[in-house]
C-alpha cells in the first residue's frame, strides 16, 4: 500500500504529483513495491487525483485529517491478504530490496516488520492483518502506524535495510533539491 493522499502543504504541490526524474512520486512507490514483490498494490489518494495504470487507486475522502485516515482507508480495502506493506510516497528513494526483505521477515514469521537504517526504525513496514484493527484504532492525524508500533514492541521485528536504499523525505522544496541532487534525470 502507498499512502500519496497528502497536499504537501510545506512543498507548495501534491507530492504524490511531484516529478523526480521520468516518473512521479506515486509512480516511484508503486514502483518500488511491485519490483519489491508486493502485490496487488493498493495506492490511498486524496488531495490530488491519481491515476496509475495496473494499481487500485482508492480515494481518502478525509485526506486533509492526516495520515492515520489514509492508513485507515487503505487497511480497510485490502480485506482478505494476509499482510501489507506500507510505504509512503515523500520517500523515493527506499529500495525494492526494502520491501523485499520485509516480505522475507513475514514469511520466516514476523508479523510486524520494520526497515531499519542504521539501526533507527523508519519506512516501509510490513503489519500482518490479524494487528489492522489495533493499527487502525491508533492511527490518528498525521500519525500512521507508529502509536501501534511504540505500544508494542514486542511484536516489531527491525529488518536492516542500511543497504538498500535511503528512506529520505520529501517535505519541502529544499528537501526536494536535496533528493533531486542524489537522483539526477
Amino acid at each position: 500500500m502507498l499512502l500519496a493522499a497528502g497536499e504537501g502543504s510545506r512543498l507548495g504541490q501534491p507530492k504524490a504529483l511531484v516529478r523526480l526524474g521520468e516518473m512521479t512520486l506515486a509512480e516511484r512507490g508503486v514502483s518500488l513495491l511491485r519490483a519489491g514483490g508486493a502485490d496487488p498494490v493498493l495506492v490511498v489518494a486524496g488531495a490530488a487525483s491519481v491515476a496509475l495504470s495496473g494499481v487500485r487507486v482508492v480515494h481518502n475522502p478525509e485526506w486533509r485529517s492526516g495520515m492515520g485516515s489514509s492508513l485507515r482507508v487503505g487497511l480497510g480495502e485490502l480485506a482478505g491478504a494476509d499482510a501489507a506493506v506500507i510505504a509512503l510516497a515523500d520517500q523515493p528513494l527506499v529500495g525494492a530490496e526494502a520491501v523485499r526483505r520485509l516480505i522475507a521477515a513475514y514469511f520466516a514469521g514476523a508479523s510486524v516488520a520494520v526497515a531499519a537504517y542504521d539501526g533507527q526504525p523508519r519506512n516501509p513496514v510490513l503489519i500482518a492483518a490479524e494487528h489492522w484493527p489495533a493499527v487502525v484504532a491508533s492511527a490518528t492525524g498525521d500519525i500512521g502506524a507508529r502509536p501501534f508500533l511504540r505500544a508494542h514492541p514486542d511484536l516489531v521485528t527491525l529488518v536492516d535495510c542500511t543497504d538498500t536504499g535511503t528512506p529520505t523525505d520529501i517535505d519541502t522544496p529544499a528537501d526536494l533539491a536535496r533528493v533531486r541532487a542524489l537522483h539526477p534525470p
